[in-house]
């Protein structure tokens, strides 16, 4: 194996032609590996196999250094530059994160997993180099769709200011996760098309130099394409089109289902995991169909991530016009949400929780300042939700619930988000954001579920009790019902169980009639701590005898971590709160 000899760049240098050849398909062996029994994403690393053994036989990195964007299709990369054996051998898996990663090689220089932000962070290291003199390539790699994101086109709009050395490699794969959507991706098409000569080019449109490849999985194209540009001393675009999943019939025949995989078995591509029960992802969209059925006024919107609400490519095309992906575009779906609002419609946007740190702006400004009445699904806005240092869901309780006119709501079971979620569509008076549960289908089982939310800041009080009073949020309400559980178990009190539903606001009549009986009062968030829910009861209650116990998480980068070690981690088992509080 020639892969087994490769502990950096310089040993991919001395490789002949045919050998490369062979070495891409000993990477696309080694992906399998790793991503069948693992997961992982899939076609975008299979289809920049060739692509990212060319860099590295032509440039010299680290010295010229390479941003990957999302960096997702990576995984070749880390191989040739000292990482293979977290994709050879089943032992080192852990060793690698899925995304670039400076903690691991002085060939990450940064932690990327969100889109479109390769340019941007690429002209920055380049015009550090032009300051200090120095003279090495500046390599952005950009793809699946990222162009359509704003940070990618105002970083590509810049770039030719640098009227120096600036390579962006753009990898036209012509998918994002699903379908690409918008107006520059047919100039794209129209650039495949002919070769790259059109009249119509986005790139010089921009002022930036450019090269086509027919084939961004020929090696000997590539290598003679990257030699052309190298050293250069202006920006240019070497637009190279690559096939999603390449070497793989099932993922280059299936490209949206294979851009990212659970465990699978390789010969027939079924996945080793079952989803099996309600999910919240298939519910949501039969929903959502409905509601679009009845009414054609109800238009349900996503940003490249159809599948987070259960649009799959056959519900997309049932629902029609109703249904809208923006592309990689969240500051666009909610002020465009804004707007459809405004004009009589009903939307409802969804995307997943870090995705919408990118549209904080457009949600204070475009829809809340505004004061329209779009409803947003707030997805895998959890600890239960992804894990990974670039997509953690846990900062939004603190983010969104500050920003006012905003009604943020935190369902505790299927029927009460539901519940909500109609509410919301059918109001007219506010902006609406509605959290995802993430531990799981949870049913009602006989506590009450209002379907009018409109007096706001309510909470609903499921369990009168004295002394302890425990307001637990959202996915962290079976926490609260398990600690009311252990305190009366204990100690013989039983405590009041509630369920604020409200993120955005205090009951302050709620609260001020628990001071007649309750000495303390526990808070429970499934979100960061500073700037969170337990912060406003604490403040209310400061100035009197009740304390106030705040549980949530500590505000940290976590990555790939285990939920049972969170949990611990911030005293949030019921031993851990009952030894707190003194019971």
């Amino acid at each position: 194996m020639y892969l087994e000899k490769i502990n950096g760049p310089e040993d991919v240098k001395v490789l002949s032609r045919e050998e490369l050849k062979l070495l891409s398909g000993e990477i696309r062996d080694a992906l399998m590996n790793r991503l069948s029994k693992r997961g992982g994403h899939f076609g975008p690393n299979f289809g920049m196999v060739e692509a990212t053994i060319a860099l590295h036989y032509v440039f010299e990195s680290p010295k010229d250094k390479f941003v990957f964007d999302v960096s997702h299709q990576s995984y070749p990369h880390k191989m040739l530059t000292g990482r293979k054996d977290a994709y050879l051998y089943e032992e080192h898996f852990t060793d690698v994160s899925g995304y670039t990663n400076p903690e691991e090689s002085d060939h990450d220089f940064f932690n990327v997993g969100h889109t479109s932000t390769s340019v941007s962070l690429a002209s920055g290291l380049a015009k550090a180099r032009d300051l200090k003199g120095d003279k090495e390539n500046i390599i952005a790699i950009l793809g699946d769709g990222s162009l359509s994101g704003g940070e990618a086109l105002e970083g590509v709009n810049f770039i030719s200011e640098l009227e120096s050395n600036f390579i962006l490699i753009f990898n036209d794969n012509d998918m994002s996760i699903a379908e690409n959507h918008g107006g520059l991706y047919k100039n794209l098409k129209e650039l495949r098309e002919s070769n790259g000569t059109c009249e119509c080019n986005i790139f010089k449109a921009m002022g930036l130099d450019y090269v086509y490849v027919d084939d961004g999985n020929d090696l000997e194209k590539l290598i003679e394409a990257f030699y052309q540009v190298k050293d250069i001393d202006h920006p240019i675009v070497v637009h190279i089109n690559t096939q999603k999943g390449k070497g793989y019939k099932l993922a280059e025949d299936n490209k949206e289902q294979w851009h990212w995989c659970m465990p699978f078995d390789v010969e027939t591509g079924k996945s080793n995991f079952v989803m099996e029960g309600e999910n919240y992802a298939t519910m949501t969209c039969d929903f959502l169909m409905k509601k679009m059925k009845a009414d054609p006024k109800v238009t349900t919107i996503v940003a490249a991530v159809p599948t987070n609400i259960g649009f799959t490519e056959d519900k997309r095309k049932e629902a029609g016009k109703q249904f809208v992906d923006v592309g990689i575009a969240e500051e666009h779906a909610i002020a465009f949400a804004s707007g459809i609002a405004k004009n009589g419609g009903k939307p409802v946007f969804a995307t997943h929780s870090s995705f919408m740190q990118r549209t904080y702006d457009q949600l204070s400004q475009d829809l809340c300042v505004n004061g329209n009445a779009a409803t947003i699904i707030v997805n895998t806005a959890s600890i239960y939700g992804m894990n990974d240092v670039t997509h953690l869901g846990i900062y939004d309780i603190a983010m969104m619930a500050n920003i006012p006119n905003l009604v943020y709501l935190a369902p505790t079971n299927s029927e009460e988000y539901f519940a909500m979620l109609d509410w919301s569509i059918e109001q007219n008076q506010y902006p609406v954001a509605i959290r995802t549960p993430c531990n799981g289908v949870i049913h009602a089982d006989g506590l009450k579920v209002d379907i009018d939310y409109s007096r706001l800041n309510q909470y609903q009080v499921n369990r009168e009790g004295s002394e302890i009073a425990i307001l637990a949020l959202g996915d962290f309400y079976q926490i609260g019902e398990e600690v009311a559980k252990a305190i009366e178990e204990k100690s013989g009190i039983a405590p009041t169980l509630i369920n604020p539903r409200y993120i955005t606001g205090l009951d302050v009549e709620l609260l001020e009639k628990l001071q007649a009986n309750h000495m303390k009062v526990i808070t429970l968030e499934d979100g960061i701590l500073d700037g969170g829910f337990g912060e406003k009861i604490a403040r209310y209650f400061g100035p009197t005898d009740v304390k106030v116990y705040n549980y949530g998480l500590k505000k940290e980068f976590i990555d790939r971590y285990v939920v049972e070690d969170v949990l611990k981690e911030n005293h949030l088992t019921p031993e851990q709160i009952l030894e707190d509080i003194g019971v």
